[in-house]
Formats: structure tokens, sequence, C-alpha cells
């Protein structure tokens, strides 16, 4: 499947054969896997540690010491660790032998990102909608998709896109959407300080674009969760 190479290609964030624009690729040198996770971790380590120094703060204290290791390693494997494209979601798909025709939704996908302009977080929920075009996908790999993306510094509008694209392109067929809502704390709580605001973003592809079509969708989205 056409995909399965894209997944590989570790300076792809979308379909090839999508020319709208590059803005759905994260901004990343051609270098940017030369380097080891270990590599990258022990080379944090000392820039944090000389932050944490020009601060101010002692780092003998034992509270201190082990805090350059312990967010170098947080930054490599965990909050960016979507930047390595080894941990690229496999995204196996079936057969539509049940022939459902509608749309299929997963939403409120809880979603822990990083603004890549303050690296301060990104934290909110993804809708997201699909309608078959032969094949299905597994309902846990549409949560993998936004987990993927948010996972390495990023703006909102660029996730959004991605998480779309990805699927897309799994499943061969541009009918799908994405909509995100979430409380950005570099507005929330430095800058202007508004605790009580979010960012919604939107990507509708193929059907969805069509008004009744975003209806329907929206309108699930309102839906009470059953539990």
């Amino acid at each position: 499947m056409k995909f399965d190479k894209l997944l590989q290609d570790s300076l792809q964030d979308f379909d090839a054969n999508d020319h709208q624009s590059n803005s759905a690729n994260t901004p990343l040198r051609e270098d940017a896997f030369d380097l080891t996770d270990q590599e990258k971790i022990n080379r944090i380590e000392k820039d944090v540690s000389n932050i944490l120094e020009t601060l101010g703060m002692d780092m003998t204290d034992d509270s201190l010491r082990g805090t350059p290791k312990r967010v170098a390693k947080m930054f490599v494997q965990e909050i960016f660790g979507g930047l390595n494209p080894a941990k690229s979601p496999k995204l196996s798909t079936f057969e539509n032998k049940y022939k459902y025709g509608h749309m299929l939704v997963e939403k409120n996908i809880t979603l822990y990102s990083t603004c890549e302009h303050h690296l301060l977080p990104i934290v909110g929920k993804a809708h997201v909608a699909y309608i078959s075009n032969g094949t299905v996908i597994g309902l846990s790999k549409m949560n993998r998709i936004v987990d993927f993306f948010a996972k390495r510094p990023q703006v909102q509008e660029r996730l959004t896109r991605q998480v779309v694209h990805m699927l897309q392109g799994a499943l061969e067929t541009k009918d799908v959407a994405c909509v995100i809502d979430a409380k950005h704390l570099c507005v929330n709580s430095r800058g202007i300080r508004d605790v009580d605001c979010s960012t919604v973003t939107a990507e509708f592809g193929g059907a969805f674009s069509k008004p009744e079509v975003k209806k329907e969708f929206l309108e699930y989205i309102r839906l009470e969760t059953a539990f």
C-alpha cells in the first residue's frame, strides 16, 4: 500500500500525492535524525543544566541535580517522541465487510501537545471522523494518530491538518475530518492570562466540506457520551 512507504519517509507527514501545501509538514532539518536518541539526550541534558544555572539555580542541590537528565529524557522519549518516524503508528486497514456507509466518529480523544512558540502545554480534545471508501481502520489507530502528531513542538492548525492527511492516506479517501478544541497555556498561564479561552481548529476533507455532512459531524460531537 502506497501509504506504508510514506510512513517510512522521515521527512513526510502527509500523502505524497497531496500537493496543496507544505504547511502540514513539521519544520525539520535534513539532518534531524543523524543523532541517536541517547546522543540527543546527552546534548539536551547539558543545555538544560546551563539554562538552570544561568537562572541562578544551585545545581548541586539534591532536588535539582537530576533535573537536566529527567528533562532531556522527557523531551526525546516522551513529549517530543512524535518527531521520531520510527514511532509512526502502524495503520493496518481492513475491508469494510459490514458495508457500513455512514460516517464513523471517534470523539473526545484526549490531546497533550506542546506549543512550539513558548514550549508550554496544549491540552484539549480531538474529534476525528471518516466515511469508508471500502476500507476501515481500528478505532484506537485514530487515537494513536492524534497522539503521534501531538508529541512534537506544534501549532494547532498544523496538528489538525496532519491528523486528517495521515488518515486520508491510510484509508485512501479524502472523506476525513478533524476538529480540535484545546487550551494553550501560553495564553492561559502567561501573557494575557485568559484562563477560560480555548482554541478551535477544523479540517474538512472530501464529503465533509458539504454543509449537510459537516453539520451531521458537528452534531455527533455535541452528543453526550454514553458513560
